[in-house]
């Protein structure tokens, strides 16, 4: 064998194992992007039914205070048609 040979089976082995390193970095980062991307999923299932859930509880809170406001709007018209009543005043329209 001439030195020209070893070298170029030198050379061969080299890219062999070059090839052979590149396939697994590539398998192994694809299975890193897998399960980053099934892990980011669920974080961002579990935010979302989250914010849902706080989005139905400030809903409710909202009609609730709405409630409260027409009921305390109507107390309010109630009384000032008693004082003006109390008063001798006309009842309005």
């Amino acid at each position: 064998m001439t030195s020209e040979m070893a070298v170029e089976n030198a050379l061969d082995l080299a890219v062999r194992r070059l090839e052979r390193a590149l396939t697994l970095l590539e398998q192994r980062v694809g299975q890193r992007i897998t399960e980053a991307g099934a892990t980011g999923g669920a974080a961002f299932e579990e935010d979302r039914a989250q914010l849902a859930a706080e989005l139905d509880q400030a809903r409710a809170r909202e009609r609730a205070l709405e409630e409260a406001g027409a009921a305390a709007s109507g107390a309010l018209a109630a009384a000032i048609a008693e004082i003006r009543a109390a008063l001798g005043e006309p009842a309005e329209a």
